[in-house]
C-alpha cells in the first residue's frame, strides 16, 4: 500500500464527517475510513493509479470568491453555502425549479412522488438565486442550468430561459428528458427564441433495454422524436447517458457513432456513471462502480481503439486557454475551469471522411498549452506592444503545433484557434464546437468516494430558494432532502401544480 494523502469523507450511514486516506494498492486507488458507530469502508476512487497520477499534472490553481454567501462551520462539508473555505467560484449554476417529473426513474435523485413534498420556487425567487448567482465576485456566474425534476412540466419555463438572459447570463440550458421536447413539436423553437443554449438530454442508449431499465419504459422513439424537433429549431444538444454497470456500459461506442451521425445538432456527449447517493449497500457499490478509468477503457474498447487514453485531459488543462485570454482582455477571464483534476476527463473529436480524429492527435497539445502559459506570463510581466507581439507569435507559432498529415483536410483548425483568441466571443468558441464532438465523462460523488479535497474546487453549483450556493456533490449526498423539506409543500398525486404545462 502507498499512502498517497489525507482527506475529509463522509460516513455513508449517517453522513458526519470523518478522516480518510486515499492509497495506492495494486494499481488503483483506493479510499478508506472509519465512523465511530458504523465501522470502517474501503471504496474505489480510481480503478488506475497511472492515470490518476498524469491527471494530477493539472492541479487547478484556487481562485475563491470574494463574498461568501455563509461562514465556516466545523469541518467541510457542515455549512455549504458557498463558505470562505471554497477555492472556486461558480461557473455553471444550477437551479431546480421543480422536483415534478413525468416519470419515475429508480435512478433519479429528485422525485416528488418518492418524497410526498412538491418542491417548486416561485418565478420571483428563481429570479433571486440567478441574482445571487450572478452577484459572486470577482467572477459571476456565466452559464445556468435549469433542473429538476422535469424543468418542462413548468408551464413558464420559456420565460424562465428569457429572465436568464435578462439576468445577465450567456450560456443556458435545461437538463431534460425530451418527453415535452417530442410531444411539442413547437417547444424546441419557443426556447431557441426566448435565448436557450443547450438541450442537456438525457440518453441512455440507441436500444430499448437500458430506458426499461433506467426508466421503466421504452422512451427511444421519443428521445429520437426530440431530436429532430430540436433540428428543425437549431438548437443544440448535449447526450447524457447515466452509466450502469450491467445495463448500458456496452453502449458507449454506440453512443458515440450515433452523436457522430447527428454532428449537426449534437455538440457533445458526457458520460455520467451513476452515483450512489442513497444507502446503497457497500458490497453492491463496489459492483456497480464505473470510475472514470474504466470510462476510458469502454470508449477505447468500443471505437477500436480511435479513441485512446492519451486523448484524455481533464477540464482542469484547460486553465491556460482561460488565463491566456484574461491576459488579452486585461482582466479576471470570466469562466476559469479549475475544478478538482478528478472530477472529470474529456477529449474533443473530429470526423473525417467516417473516422475519429481526436484533437489531441493532430495538435501537440501539452506544448499549445505550454505556449499560452508562456505567453500569459508575458503579457502580464508588460513591455512595448505586447498584445499585438504575442498575438503575431500566435499566429507564425501554432501552425507549427499541428500534424499536417493528420488533420482534417475539411478543417482550418489553426485559423479556428486564432479566431477564439483574436475574437474572444462566444460566437468565435462556438464555431469550434459546431466542428466538433466534445466527449465527456463527470463522476460526481457520493458519501462512498466523498473527498472534501474535490468538493473545495467544485464548479458546478446549486442555487437554493435561501440565498445559499452549494457544490454539486455535497447537495445530493447531504442537503437535497433539508432544502426540499424547508421549501416544500405536501405533493398530492393526480392535482396540477398552476405551473403545469
Amino acid at each position: 500500500m502507498v499512502h498517497i494523502k489525507i482527506t475529509k469523507s463522509l460516513c455513508p450511514v449517517c453522513f458526519r464527517t470523518v478522516e480518510a486516506e486515499v492509497y495506492e494498492e495494486e494499481g488503483k486507488v483506493w479510499i478508506k475510513k472509519e465512523c465511530p458507530e458504523h465501522g470502517k469502508f474501503n471504496n474505489t476512487y480510481w480503478t488506475n493509479a497511472e492515470l490518476y497520477k498524469r491527471v494530477n499534472q493539472h492541479d487547478p490553481t484556487v481562485k475563491s470568491i470574494e463574498n461568501p454567501q455563509v461562514s465556516v462551520e466545523g469541518s467541510c462539508p457542515n455549512n455549504c453555502g458557498i463558505c470562505n473555505d471554497h477555492e472556486t467560484s461558480t461557473v455553471l449554476g444550477l437551479i431546480d425549479v421543480t422536483n415534478r417529473c413525468n416519470l419515475k426513474c429508480p435512478v433519479c435523485f429528485a422525485n416528488a412522488a418518492a418524497s410526498q413534498k412538491l418542491f417548486e420556487p416561485s418565478f420571483d425567487e428563481i429570479r433571486q438565486m440567478l441574482k445571487n448567482l450572478r452577484s459572486l465576485k470577482p467572477s459571476p456566474t456565466p452559464a445556468i442550468q435549469y433542473a429538476g425534476g422535469e424543468p418542462t412540466v413548468r408551464k413558464d419555463i420559456v420565460d424562465l430561459i428569457k429572465l436568464a438572459k435578462e439576468e445577465g447570463f450567456s450560456h443556458t440550458q435545461i437538463a431534460t428528458n425530451g418527453l415535452r421536447l417530442a410531444r411539442k413539436e413547437s417547444l424546441a423553437q419557443e426556447l431557441a427564441d426566448a435565448g436557450l443554449n443547450t438541450v442537456y438530454l438525457q440518453f441512455d442508449g440507441i436500444t430499448e433495454e437500458p430506458y426499461i431499465n433506467n426508466r421503466g419504459k421504452n422512451l427511444l422513439p421519443q428521445k429520437l422524436q426530440a431530436i429532430e424537433n430540436c433540428r428543425k429549431a437549431d438548437l443544440g444538444i448535449v447526450l447524457v447517458p447515466t452509466l450502469v454497470k450491467g445495463i448500458n456500459n456496452d453502449q458507449v461506442g454506440d453512443i458515440i457513432q450515433f452523436a457522430i451521425e447527428n454532428i449537426d445538432i449534437i455538440h457533445g456527449v458526457n458520460f455520467q456513471p451513476v452515483s450512489f447517493a442513497g444507502r446503497t449497500p457497500a458490497d453492491q457499490v463496489e459492483e456497480q462502480r464505473i470510475t472514470i478509468p474504466d470510462f476510458i477503457d469502454l470508449v477505447g474498447n468500443q471505437t477500436n481503439n480511435q479513441i485512446q487514453t492519451n486523448d484524455f485531459y481533464p477540464p482542469s488543462a484547460v486553465e491556460p486557454v482561460s488565463d491566456f485570454i484574461g491576459a488579452l482582455e486585461g482582466k479576471e477571464p470570466s469562466v476559469t475551469l479549475n475544478c478538482h483534476q478528478h472530477c472529470g476527463i474529456a477529449t474533443y473529436i473530429f470526423i473525417d471522411d467516417g473516422k475519429i480524429i481526436p484533437v489531441t492527435q493532430f495538435v501537440d497539445v501539452d506544448k499549445f498549452l505550454d505556449f499560452l502559459e508562456e505567453s500569459s506570463e508575458r503579457i502580464e510581466n508588460g513591455g512595448f506592444a505586447i498584445k499585438p507581439r504575442i498575438l503575431a507569435k500566435a499566429t507564425r507559432e501554432l501552425p507549427k503545433l499541428l500534424d499536417k498529415s493528420k488533420t482534417p483536410e475539411s478543417l482550418d483548425i489553426s485559423k479556428m484557434l486564432l479566431n477564439v483568441f483574436k475574437d474572444r466571443s462566444y460566437d468565435a468558441l462556438g464555431e469550434f464546437h459546431k466542428n466538433s464532438l466534445l466527449i465527456s465523462c463527470m463522476h460526481f460523488m457520493d458519501p462512498f468516494n466523498f473527498d472534501e479535497d474535490r468538493v473545495k474546487k467544485c464548479v458546478i453549483h446549486y442555487a437554493v430558494p435561501d440565498g445559499r450556493i452549494i457544490p454539486f456533490c455535497t447537495m445530493n449526498s447531504m442537503y437535497r432532502e433539508e432544502i426540499e423539506e424547508k421549501f416544500s409543500v405536501p405533493f398530492k398525486p393526480g392535482k396540477k401544480s398552476q405551473l403545469d404545462n
